[in-house]
Formats: C-alpha cells, sequence, structure tokens
C-alpha cells in the first residue's frame, strides 16, 4: 500500500462548510424550480441535446423567470459537490491522524473497525437522518394522493429504508419518491467502493482507473437509443455516476492543489464556468460538467469575502437536515403557486424548508449518535 502525503493547503473548514452550502441551494431550488412548466429541463441521469441549447437562448434572451431557468437546469450539480466534500471527508477522517498521513497499521479508524461495523456505523448515520424525513413524506402523501399503496408497497419502503432502492429497480425515475432520497442508496455504495478498493489500494492509478471505467461504461451507451438511455438513467443512479467527483475528493484530500492566489483561482473559476456552458452541449463532454462544477465551486469559496464565507457556512452547517426535509415541504407548497405568483412560492418553500430543517436538526442533537 502506498501513502501520501498532502501537499497542501486543504480546504479550511469554514470553505468545506460554505462548499456544502452552495451544493444544498442549488439542490434545494433546483428540485422546486424543474418542476415549473416552463423551466428548462436539465440534464442529470440523461442527456438530450435541445435542453441545453434552449437553455443558452434562455440566457441570453433573459426574461421574467430566467432565475428558474438557471436553477431547473444546473441546481442537480449540487450533488457533485456533496460527493466531492464526502471524499474528502473520508480521507481526512480515515487516513489522517493529528499528525498528517497515516499506515492503517498505525491508528486510522476504518482498519481498526470491522468491515461490517464500519458499514454499519455509515448506514445508521444516514439512516437516522433519512427515516424521520421520510416517514413524514409518506404521510403527506397518504394525505393527499389516491396511489398511495401502489407507490408506498411494502417491498418499495423496504428498499428505501434499507438505501437499495436504487439499485434493486431498473426504473428508478418512477419508483424513488421523495426523488432526492436516491442519494442515500449512491452514498452506501461509495462508502462500499472506498471502504474495500480506495482505502485499500491508495494508488493515484487506483483512482484514475475507477473515473476512467465508470466514464466508458457511460459512453458507451447513446443518448438516442431508448435502451441505451435507460441503462444509463439506471447506472447514473448508481455509484457510476458519482465515480468522477467522489474520487476527485479523495484526490484532493491526499494532495491538494497548491494555489494561494486570488488571480489563480479566478482563473480557475473562468476555466471552469467556460468548461460547464461548453461541455453541456455534447454528450461526451457531459460526462466531465462535474469535474468543472466542484473546481468552479472550489474556486468560488476560495475567492469569497469572509462575510459571504460565514453565510455560506451557515447554510452548510444545516445542509443534512435541509436535505432530508425539503421535499416534504415542496410537496405541500408547489401545487398551490406552480402557475401563479411563483416567486411568492418559492419563497415560502425556502422559509419553511429552513424552519422544519432547523426543528430537524434540534431534535438529531436529541437522538443518540452510532459510535464507531
Amino acid at each position: 500500500m502506498q501513502h501520501t502525503t498532502p501537499s497542501a493547503p486543504m480546504l479550511s473548514l469554514a470553505e468545506t462548510k460554505a462548499l456544502r452550502g452552495l451544493a444544498i441551494l442549488g439542490i434545494v431550488l433546483h428540485n422546486y424550480c424543474h418542476f415549473l412548466g416552463f423551466a428548462v429541463k436539465e440534464n442529470e441521469y440523461t442527456f438530450t441535446a435541445e435542453r441545453p441549447r434552449l437553455f443558452l437562448e434562455q440566457m441570453l434572451s433573459p426574461d421574467g423567470n430566467w432565475l428558474f431557468h438557471v436553477f431547473s437546469f444546473l441546481g442537480h450539480y449540487g450533488v457533485p459537490v456533496f460527493l466531492f466534500v464526502s471524499g474528502l471527508g473520508l480521507v481526512l477522517k480515515y487516513e489522517r491522524t493529528s499528525g498528517g498521513m497515516a499506515p492503517a497499521s498505525q491508528g486510522a479508524k476504518s482498519s481498526e473497525a470491522p468491515f461490517w461495523r464500519w458499514m454499519g456505523y455509515h448506514f445508521l448515520k444516514l439512516f437516522r437522518l433519512m427515516v424521520v424525513g421520510y416517514l413524514l413524506f409518506v404521510l403527506v402523501y397518504i394525505m393527499r394522493h389516491t396511489d398511495a399503496a401502489r407507490i408506498y408497497s411494502l417491498d418499495r419502503v423496504v428498499a428505501q429504508l434499507t438505501m437499495t432502492i436504487n439499485f434493486v429497480y431498473f426504473d428508478p425515475d418512477h419508483i424513488i419518491k421523495p426523488g432526492p432520497y436516491w442519494f442515500f442508496g449512491l452514498m452506501i455504495q461509495l462508502y462500499l467502493l472506498y471502504r474495500l478498493v480506495i482505502h485499500r489500494w491508495r494508488h493515484w492509478w487506483v483512482l484514475a482507473v475507477l473515473v476512467a471505467g465508470a466514464w466508458a461504461v457511460q459512453r458507451v451507451q447513446s443518448p438516442d437509443v431508448e435502451a441505451d438511455v435507460a441503462w444509463l438513467n439506471y447506472i447514473r443512479y448508481n455509484f457510476v455516476g458519482g465515480v468522477l467527483p467522489f474520487c476527485l475528493g479523495v484526490a484532493w484530500g491526499r494532495s491538494a492543489p497548491n494555489l494561494t492566489k486570488a488571480w489563480q483561482w479566478a482563473v480557475v473559476l473562468v476555466v471552469s464556468a467556460v468548461g460547464v456552458v461548453a461541455g453541456s452541449l455534447w454528450f461526451a463532454s457531459w460526462l466531465w460538467v462535474p469535474l468543472f462544477i466542484v473546481t468552479g465551486a472550489v474556486a468560488t469559496v476560495k475567492l469569497m469575502p469572509a462575510s459571504w464565507l460565514s453565510v455560506g457556512e451557515w447554510w452548510g452547517a444545516l445542509s443534512s437536515a435541509l436535505f432530508v426535509m425539503h421535499p416534504l415541504l415542496r410537496e405541500i407548497t408547489i401545487w398551490h403557486y406552480a402557475k401563479n405568483d411563483i416567486y411568492c412560492g418559492l419563497a415560502v418553500y425556502l422559509l419553511a424548508s429552513v424552519a422544519a430543517s432547523l426543528l430537524l436538526q434540534w431534535l438529531m442533537k436529541r437522538v443518540p449518535k452510532p459510535r464507531l
């Protein structure tokens, strides 16, 4: 096993929280805006060439709804930012001691805990957060719809509670409700990948092989063939679609780029923005857009003034609870405002989501945490 030493500077705790804050704002706003009929739809799990071109038209000829187009089309890229932070966090937690990188034999927590105990710990961390929001969402859905018995059949409920739903069902678009909860299953898969492969063989080429393999599996699909589109949709709900930003986070944790000047980060931000816009136009390059999203997000927090960084920290500290609770508040509010007074609806949704998240955060502090 090869052990590397990071070159520094690492992201500070404040910057990491701000990254999470940017990510959750993008996700929360996307998951509301893309349900509005007029908003330009995203390319998240599959690729439609018309959508980025339509988005560019809207940006070049903006109207009063341009913010809704931005969040609808781009907001889902908060997920790669979360995956980047997750990969970074695993390295900081399990490959470092207070003195820096350490071999597993010298006290890395992941090697002290048996495999199943380690996975159980991470499963329970996600489960204790997910279960409250999920059960509340099911209750609200039952009260508002007549197809609840079909949508929330026993097998689907069990699959969601075990975080296997996006793996065991081939049509996750129509199975996973609330939609954002597919992320919990994705994280379990990436934890497995980290423990079984990435942590065991800490070589840069392992990350490169994983990224190249994930890209190749997606690239061989055709965005115009129905069977390929269905398969691409399925694998992007699972770990294949998350390998790139997750491995980027691991690589950053092990050896961060040594950029210390504001102008350097400004260059990274400009290049990233160009990469996102240009990369979104074609299927092959679209698969690399999460790379530019992550570098652009990191550059953004590096360039933030202290006052903005503090705001980002606050949102980041609330991000886990907000991720869990916002689908519930969307279910309650969106249909009242989808066709009129849309800005008021968005404000009500955001404020209610924050209030519910603060309540969940307060509750979680009183629930025992799992221990490794």
